[in-house]
């Protein structure tokens, strides 16, 4: 049995979906500098594989706390931001060790340690990680407000009459006075 405020499934589906696309799109950019100072690191200094991975995991997870807290969760709970920076860092650190521990099995373990293959466990380890950062930042970082905490709004009625104030959403607003009535 539904209460009156219960989100339809198909509404929270299509909620998930923006989220998902809106991470999809910060996680894409994380992505680049992550690939892109990777790639670098290893072919103008003579680190090895997974301490050049350390390096462009971290600056990647600068790139992506700024882009999920100000895009992708930017309506989330604003209070406790050292919190949730803590969390955010503890649980990308986490995908650090996710992604780093794919890339240095392969290298060390396996012997993977062309320019290629680097890439390819990288890009292997990073898809791990992600789907354990998508539900960690979701789930403890960001966390949804509850949906009866949206305002309300105490609106008088001004068409000359003398009524008690109407208490109304923010999403349904009376008309304005002489609109028909």
């Amino acid at each position: 049995m539904s209460t009156p405020n219960a989100v339809p499934l198909s509404e929270r589906l299509r909620g998930l979906a923006r989220e998902a696309v809106k991470f999809g799109a910060v996680g894409g950019a994380g992505v680049l500098v992550n690939f892109g100072v990777f790639n670098l690191l290893r072919s103008t200094t003579d680190l090895q594989t997974v301490r050049a991975n350390v390096i462009a995991i971290v600056v990647a997870i600068i790139t992506n706390y700024v882009g999920f807290r100000y895009f992708t969760y930017r309506d989330r709970d604003l209070g406790g931001q050292r919190r949730e920076m803590i969390l955010f860092v503890l649980f990308s650190v986490i995908g650090m060790v996710i992604e780093s521990g794919v890339l240095y099995v392969a290298t060390y373990g396996f012997g993977f340690d062309s320019s290629l293959q680097n890439n390819v466990f990288k890009f292997l380890g990073m898809a791990v990680a992600t789907v354990f950062r998508f539900w960690s930042y979701r789930t403890w970082v960001f966390k949804a407000l509850p949906t009866d905490a949206a305002p309300s709004l105490v609106v008088e009625q001004r068409d000359g009459h003398e009524e008690a104030p109407v208490a109304v959403t923010p999403a349904r607003a009376p008309l304005p006075a002489g609109n028909g009535r």
